[in-house]
């Protein structure tokens, strides 16, 4: 008994699908994804078999509306569920079973499906598509737009308690452990989707660090560098993008720069400066000691 999108991004080819709903980790059954075949989202009586037997049915070949179909046949509890299913081409395809609980029901759009069930409203899926449809930017935005716009229109009968987002990448890596753009959930939380938002806001600071340690083995520090700026402000009360912009900073000699930035986090953390004692055993700093007593002196 929930709300959920699922939608492949046409700029991006990105798959994704995400979830609110009055029920303790609910991204543990409702969303389903898999990089260069689709996203499933099942709920209603969930069966999250859906999930995993979908992908392998888009992934022989099948497009959403088939794939769905001969899964919803074959199911005795079909008047219960419902699922929603987009393709690597967009194709996508959703069943309401009568027998879900009032107000159920779904709508679609290019390459998207909003629906949900057991709803205050029945303007929450028309809310969610719309909300999609009229918000610009990264999928990872816009399905986070339309979970607010369900939840502006109603929401839950019985009111919020966990949520989940999951993105794929338009093609697979061969490296399943790598083919996550977004994997997030809260399990259980009087705010799922403040708490949801904070996360994605929380991955991206740290995609900019990844993306920062690739420039710094590639010898392009002001990249790194430019990178560990990007996400210092997407880290309120977290200081690891700080801490390595000081190392990179001191590293490059610019001296007084990395020193404000240390001092400032040694205040609220005194393990930043234990951690800076560590680093060169670990061959982490290309000066050595000497970035270790430039920083602390």
């Amino acid at each position: 008994m929930t709300y959920s999108i699922v939608a492949r991004d046409a700029a991006t080819g990105e798959l994704g699908v995400a979830v609110q709903s009055h029920w303790f980790s609910v991204g543990t059954v409702v969303t389903w994804a898999e990089a260069g075949v689709g996203a499933v989202a099942t709920q209603s009586f969930a069966e999250p078999a859906y999930g995993p037997k979908g992908l392998s049915l888009m992934k022989l070949g099948l497009g959403a509306p088939a794939a769905l179909a001969a899964l919803v046949s074959a199911d005795s509890g079909q008047a219960r569920r419902q699922v929603a299913m987009v393709d690597a081409h967009g194709s996508v395809a959703v069943h309401t079973g009568d027998g879900c609980i009032a107000e159920a029901g779904h709508v679609t759009g290019d390459g998207v499906s909003a629906q949900a069930n057991m709803m205050r409203t029945a303007g929450v899926w028309p809310a969610m598509l719309a909300a999609y449809q009229n918000t610009g930017g990264p999928l990872r935005g816009r399905l986070m737009a339309a979970l607010d716009g369900g939840e502006a229109a109603g929401g839950d009968v019985r009111g919020r308690q966990s949520a989940a987002m999951l993105i794929v990448p338009a093609s697979s890596s061969g490296q399943p452990w790598r083919d996550r753009v977004v994997d997030l959930r809260v399990d259980d939380s009087p705010d799922p989707l403040g708490e949801l938002r904070r996360l994605v806001t929380v991955q991206r600071a740290y995609q900019h660090m990844e993306a920062a340690e690739e420039r710094e083995l590639a010898g392009d520090m002001e990249g790194s560098l430019a990178e560990y700026q990007a996400a210092r402000p997407l880290l309120q009360g977290n200081d690891e993008a700080t801490f390595w912009s000081a190392i990179l900073l001191a590293d490059s000699g610019r001296v007084d720069e990395a020193r404000a930035l240390f001092a400032d986090i040694v205040t609220r953390e005194p393990g930043w400066a234990e951690l800076v004692r560590r680093l060169p055993a670990a061959g982490l700093l290309r000066n050595g000691e000497a970035t270790v007593t430039l920083l602390l002196g």
